[in-house]
């Protein structure tokens, strides 16, 4: 299933255990800086796969709830490997940041506010922003080929951070231009990911694809209830069923990543359950932008106080490790029925001009997205209170040129990053 296009020969399955398992210690950046490092090291680097498909399956993935980044290299797993490959590569991109936040998590809640643990943060924070910022620049520069593009990913940052329109609209409106445009003789969307070509003859889905995705659906009920009756038995009603039935539905509107659904959930975790208190979903969001993995992995930060907040008669820490497991089950669970259900079709959509003309559009308009995400949070880390932070917007630069003229690998920087927190905690 591997991409032939401009790809040398396949790995093998343990090569690509390897680096999923590499990548995900290394992922650091929210899903701008992820979706960089599989770029470089996917297409560019090791070229497991080609250019094309790699942001056609990039558009595929912005379009489903949940985690893109996570989506992304389930997806390329797939293509590699077949559902093997899917499981793999989506569960190693999540492992290590879970471990981290498992453990983090257990730091603030059993000991407190920690000096060290916050500066450590503090220093890693700009090095997050100028990973961020370098994706928007790679992956603009790919992305946006002339000047249509360029308007469209600005329409679209203007949407989202002047607008404060709906992820999922911006998203729509995009595919829809794309679409409208392939009916002109030369579409300026075609070229961005895949090149203008007709239409060319493509065979309809097979009338199984139904049956594949019943059958899918099925599997999933079932993946879903067997863990989760498992929890209710053996460790009772609450706060288990509230922790299922949250995050489940979470994961099935989490258009746009963690940030789109991160206020629905502060505001049923903070003030209809009380699991814990804003201050503490503000640190649990600091956490999950400076550790691998997807930002998402902040609800996994929620379920654990959920668990040890309300343990009952269980031990605090086993209620929470349990919570803490089955929010991050559900919430995972299904991205990988997601891909695994409709990756056999992706490619169908390659030979529709104005399928391919929509998606071109999408990609130019999550430019626009990411760079909205770049904003948001250096106005957070670089000017936090209103008053600008220098030496972060220092490190910040410096952190951006190492990257982008010496190209420093990421898992580096976030060290350094690590190591002047602590510096400057003890001067």
């Amino acid at each position: 299933m591997a991409d032939t296009t401009n790809t040398t020969t396949p790995p093998t399955l343990g090569a690509a255990l390897a680096f999923w398992h590499r990548l995900g210690w290394i992922s650091f950046g929210g899903p701008a800086g992820q979706i960089a490092i599989m770029q470089s090291e996917l297409v560019d680097r090791r070229k497991w796969i080609g250019q094309a498909t790699f942001l056609h399956a990039l558009n595929f993935c912005m379009l489903l709830p949940g985690p893109e980044a996570q989506q992304l290299a389930t997806y390329v797993g797939w293509r590699l490997h077949g559902w093997r490959g899917a499981v793999a590569a989506g569960g190693l991109f999540v492992l290590p940041g879970a471990l981290v936040m498992f453990a983090l998590s257990w730091l603030l809640a059993a000991r407190g506010s920690a000096p060290p643990v916050a500066a450590i943060l503090g220093g890693i924070k700009p090095v997050v922003i100028a990973i961020v910022v370098h994706a928007v620049w790679r992956i603009g520069s790919r992305a946006l080929k002339g000047p249509p593009a360029f308007v469209l990913a600005a329409l679209a940052f203007l949407a989202l951070y002047f607008g404060h329109v709906d992820f999922p609209l911006v998203i729509l409106a995009a595919g829809l231009i794309g679409a409208l445009s392939a009916r002109l003789p030369v579409s300026p969307f075609l070229g961005a990911s895949h090149g203008d070509a007709p239409d060319m003859p493509h065979p309809p889905l097979p009338r199984r694809w139904v049956l594949r995705l019943a059958g899918y659906a099925a599997l999933f009920a079932m993946l879903w209830a067997v863990p989760v009756g498992v929890v209710l038995l053996l460790m009772g009603v609450e706060p288990f069923a509230a922790i299922a039935r949250l995050f489940t539905s979470a994961a099935f509107v989490t258009f746009g990543g963690a940030y789109a659904v991160l206020p629905y959930i502060a505001d049923a975790a903070v003030n209809d359950l009380h699991w814990l208190t804003a201050p503490e979903m503000v640190d649990g969001l600091a956490l999950a932008e400076t550790t691998p993995g997807p930002l998402i992995l902040v609800l996994q930060y929620v379920g654990f106080f959920a668990g040890w907040k309300h343990a009952g008669l269980h031990d605090p820490l086993l209620a929470a490790s349990v919570a803490a497991l089955l929010t991050t089950y559900v919430t995972f669970l299904p991205s990988f029925l997601f891909i695994l259900a409709g990756a056999p079709y992706v490619e169908a959509l390659r030979t529709l001009r104005w399928a391919s003309s929509a998606l071109g559009a999408i990609t130019a308009a999550v430019v626009g997205v990411i760079l909205n995400l770049a904003v948001f949070l250096g106005a957070a880390v670089l000017v936090p209170a209103g008053h600008v932070d220098w030496l972060a917007v220092v490190v910040a630069l410096v952190a951006f040129a190492a990257l982008w003229r010496f190209h420093v690998a990421v898992h580096w920087l976030v060290v350094a990053g690590a190591a002047l927190g602590l510096l400057r905690l003890l001067l």
